[in-house]
């Protein structure tokens, strides 16, 4: 079974071209994603025809679950698109389906937009079990500055979903300070999030640049999460802490986001390939 290794942003994938849906992906998701014994990358990427749109992909974690949304994942699969003749020479706008829903995205010289969706706020779209508070609309009303204690330490949490859970912590100190591999899977497990959670610290550098770290629900601590990228610009805007775009410098480089505040976001960055190759193990 052919693969390509691509990242974006350090967020590394392993992108595989089938037709085929019938394979167990979750378990070749587990085995191959593995650093050790197998090729190793966050996720796996499973690239089809869609019925729908241009491209059909769909995203595993390591741990072998499926992600909704999937940022830089949807990234790598418009530039390898457009690299093995996938779509037209010369096409600079594709629609991709995903679980999420279709994405557009639009390619540049030197990168690729993705359309993320548009971002949404109710206890049901997150979804987290908490009691709104009086007053609120639990389907529209954004949840900020949530508290939630864990380990004895309060975080303040803000709710986003972007196609999947966000909970965004902003934190004052350098994000390289934080307890992210103590706090992240206690976050991403707790009781008030059933289908888990996507857990991010960041830090307001200024109006136009935000640092952040991101535990990954299914994954871990990556260098980069596009969707991550996403739910931190949409809370710092709620907050009013930037403007309409903002650079999001994450472990593994830069990632530009840019939202209205009303429509979709649109992310954006370089993707790279790493190398080919050939699997041979369980499939």
């Amino acid at each position: 079974m052919n693969f390509t290794k691509m990242h974006g942003a350090g967020n590394d994938f392993i992108l595989i071209e089938t037709s085929d849906e019938n394979r167990d992906w979750s378990r070749i998701a587990m085995a191959m994603c593995n650093r050790h014994f197998g090729v190793g990358g966050d996720g796996l990427l499973v690239l089809s025809p869609s019925d729908k749109a241009d491209l059909r992909m769909r995203e595993f974690n390591s741990d072998g679950s499926e992600a909704e949304a999937c940022g830089n994942g949807l990234r790598c699969v418009v530039k390898y698109a457009a690299q093995n003749g996938l779509i037209s020479a010369g096409t600079r706008q594709i629609l991709v389906e995903t679980t999420a829903g279709i994405r557009q995205a639009k390619l540049y010289r030197a990168r690729i937009q993705v359309s993320m969706g548009e971002p949404r706020f109710g206890v049901k779209d997150i979804p987290v079990m908490i009691e709104p508070s009086r007053g609120e609309a639990v389907d529209i009303t954004p949840i900020l500055d949530y508290p939630l204690t864990i380990d004895g330490k309060e975080l303040l949490l803000n709710f986003v979903s972007m196609g999947n859970p966000h909970a965004v912590c902003f934190w004052q100190h350098p994000v390289a300070d934080f307890p992210l591999s103590q706090l992240g899977p206690e976050v991403e497990r707790h009781r008030i999030f059933p289908n888990r959670v996507n857990f991010e610290v960041a830090k307001v550098i200024s109006r136009q640049r935000i640092e952040a770290r991101v535990w990954e629900r299914g994954v871990g601590e990556t260098l980069a999460c596009g969707s991550g990228a996403c739910a931190v610009t949409v809370a710092a805007q709620l907050h009013g802490y930037i403007g309409n775009r903002v650079d999001i410098k994450l472990p593994g480089g830069i990632l530009s986001v840019e939202w209205d505040g009303v429509g979709e976001v649109l992310l954006s960055g370089q993707t790279e390939v790493v190398f080919t190759g050939e699997w041979s193990g369980e499939v």
